[in-house]
């Protein structure tokens, strides 16, 4: 769900609340600058926003080497 910062501060409570099931983006002047999101949120559901993020040629291993190689 995507709402205005002025939204926001109208309705403060039922967007905290909101937050708990499903991710709230904020926006200003069409921007989004800010996101609710609910600190207990699932493993598997953070899992799932990442994949895709490892390139599916690259192995697990080599990909936490490379990882560690940067830093």
């Amino acid at each position: 769900m995507s709402i205005t910062a002025t939204e926001l501060k109208a309705n403060l409570g039922k967007y905290l609340l909101l937050a708990a099931s499903e991710d709230v983006f904020i926006t200003r002047n069409g921007k989004t600058i800010a996101k609710l999101t609910s600190p207990y949120r699932s493993k598997l559901d953070i899992l799932d926003e990442l994949a895709g993020s490892v390139p599916a040629d690259m192995t697990l291993d080599e990909a936490r080497e490379e990882r560690l190689g940067n830093i």
